[in-house]
């Protein structure tokens, strides 16, 4: 379903929902693919090579979704922690499939240097129905903060409870998709009770560092590999990427604590945000999972060459 720049077909305009708003746009949504096939079933496959652990389940009406992460199987309580983060917006399917094709083909090389925890698919209704928000129409994305309402957040955060403060580097991986702009911005307005502004959705890769702990050289380093994959997202004509200034090219800043990001649920010194954009005539599917991917290695990579020491270590 797409709608005009400047109308939703649910609510009134001007009103915030309510529980009928809600009820009647979850009513509409539909599962297109599946959770089971498309993630556990890989997930299974990495048995013996990671280990697995199943950190919770979510229980939407007659669907159950088991939560799985995978991590080094070797972890060595010495070292610091790299941590991934895929799906927390099931629709962004790169996200997803990136962490898994990271923990498929390059977990195993980080053995004995750092250790790694990867979620890959946070939301994995969201995944289903192609969504942003769980079926509460929340964002789990703006939940991550102590008694999270969003089941999705608070499991998250039970899972790094015990590792939080080893964490040296964390990268949430994130699309940018056309749909952002017919859909998902004009729904969350609509959800507001507040008017939708149309903005531009940025052509190319970018990322988003922490306006409270900004490492304009580690994101840097990451444009700088991502790069030799697909293109890096230039600024609009006032400088800005989505509403917020470019601080280096291809990088932005966000309050991601304030904001309840995923990204700001660690006290990691090296912290970033991809953000792919699959819709691009030049991208296709792979070269979206390789960017991830790409993201990923030059930032542990970077966070392993610098040698800064995890907070609390």
């Amino acid at each position: 379903m797409t709608v005009s720049a400047r109308t939703y077909p649910i609510g009134t305009p001007g009103v915030p929902w309510g529980e009928t708003e809600r009820s009647a746009w979850l009513a509409q949504r539909e599962h297109l693919r599946s959770y089971e096939s498309d993630v556990l079933s890989v997930i299974q496959g990495l048995q013996g090579r990671c280990t697995v652990i199943r950190y919770g389940q979510l229980d939407y009406g007659t669907r159950h979704y088991p939560l799985y992460a995978v991590k080094s199987a070797g972890w060595r309580h010495d070292l610091p922690v790299a941590l991934v983060t895929g799906g927390v917006h099931g629709y962004e399917t790169s996200g997803v499939h990136g962490a898994l094709r990271f923990a498929q083909e390059h977990m195993a090389r980080y053995e004995g240097r750092i250790n790694i925890v990867v979620a890959p698919c946070v939301s994995p209704w969201g995944y289903e129905t192609i969504q942003r928000w769980n079926p509460q129409a929340l964002d789990p994305n703006r939940s991550f903060r102590h008694n999270s309402p969003a089941g999705e957040s608070a499991a998250l955060l039970r899972l790094l409870a015990s590792v939080h403060e080893q964490v040296l580097v964390h990268v949430d991986l994130h699309e940018t998709t056309d749909t952002d702009e017919s859909e998902f911005r004009p729904a969350l307005a609509a959800r507001d009770g507040v008017a939708f502004v149309p903005d531009v959705i940025p052509d190319g890769f970018y990322l988003v560092d922490d306006t409270e702990t900004p490492h304009t050289d580690f994101q840097s380093a990451i444009i700088e590999a991502v790069a030799r994959v697909t293109h890096i997202a230039p600024p609009d004509p006032q400088g800005r990427i989505i509403g917020a200034p470019v601080v280096a090219p291809g990088v932005i800043q966000y309050a991601t604590r304030r904001l309840g990001l995923c990204a700001g649920i660690t006290d990691a010194v090296f912290r970033s945000t991809t953000e792919v954009y699959p819709d691009s005539p030049t991208a296709n599917p792979e070269q979206c999972i390789q960017a991830q991917v790409t993201a990923l290695r030059a930032a542990i990579d970077f966070a392993l060459a610098h040698g800064a020491e995890p907070r609390g270590a």
